[in-house]
């Protein structure tokens, strides 16, 4: 179903997008995907972080780019029962703890985290915010993937953090790894070969499905924003790269069937 209440530990549960200027990121989303932008409380306390809602119910995140900071971005945060377990574990399978674990006033307590390419997630531990409440329909998160230059190392440390399964098989002609807790699907991966210009760093992708991939495409560089991979026909569906206007990447999905 496409609301949620709960995430089973291992199961990327939220995505939030940073920018330098909310207002004008909240009117592209607005724009692009009917989400409206709340408050979530006061600006010296949230530091100005904002809610995207779909339906009424939270869909993604929006915050703050900061100065010297990393560019804007699309995070993916995977659920956990401990978030200080959680980053013990990704340390001792070779990743970086970017930011210990700390508490997002009553909302949950999260870190930052790098796997052993330097892929950049968050861990989330929930207490009042479980995560997204609507995923798999148009205008919400429908998956979270996986790009990398080496898979194998990978495999083994999601392995230790979350204790994923995998399977890899081909997809197309594209060797792709999905990941799973207790044979559901949670993540999927797969091998950036040399057809990837060697400037794009190992990243998580989040993808939001939509009803028409081109129209999306094409209202997107309306709004300002711009297409990175025109619309694509794979074997799911079809799907097109994206950026905001702030230049913050993501994919969207029209899937078949």
């Amino acid at each position: 179903m496409p609301d949620v209440d709960q995430y089973v530990p291992g199961t990327p549960s939220w995505l939030d997008v940073s920018a330098p200027d909310l207002d004008a990121a909240a009117a592209f989303y607005g724009g692009l995907f009917g989400w409206e932008a709340e408050e979530t409380g006061p600006v010296e306390e949230t530091g100005g972080y904002r809610m995207f809602t779909l339906r009424g119910r939270h869909v993604a995140g929006l915050g703050p780019a900061r100065d010297g900071g990393p560019p804007p971005m699309w995070t993916t945060y995977v659920t956990v029962t401990d978030a200080e377990a959680a980053s013990a574990a990704a340390s001792a399978a070779g990743g970086t703890v970017f930011m210990a674990p700390f508490d997002v006033m009553d909302a949950g307590r999260m870190a930052v985290i790098a796997d052993p390419e330097g892929a950049v997630f968050c861990v989330w531990q929930p207490m009042s915010h479980p995560g997204a409440r609507v995923v798999n329909e148009p205008g919400a998160v429908i998956w979270n993937e996986l790009a990398v230059r080496e898979t194998g190392p990978e495999i083994s440390f999601y392995e230790a953090v979350f204790g994923w399964g995998h399977e890899t098989a081909l997809m197309g002609d594209v060797e792709y790894t999905t990941f799973s807790i207790d044979g559901a699907p949670v993540a999927g991966m797969l091998a950036m070969d040399d057809s990837w210009p060697p400037e794009i760093p190992p990243h998580w992708m989040v993808y939001l499905a939509v009803a028409d991939v081109d129209a999306t495409a094409a209202r997107a560089a309306e709004l300002g924003g711009a297409v990175r991979v025109p619309a694509t026909a794979i074997p799911l569906g079809r799907f097109a790269v994206l950026s905001d206007p702030h230049g913050a990447v993501f994919s969207v999905i029209q899937m078949s069937g």
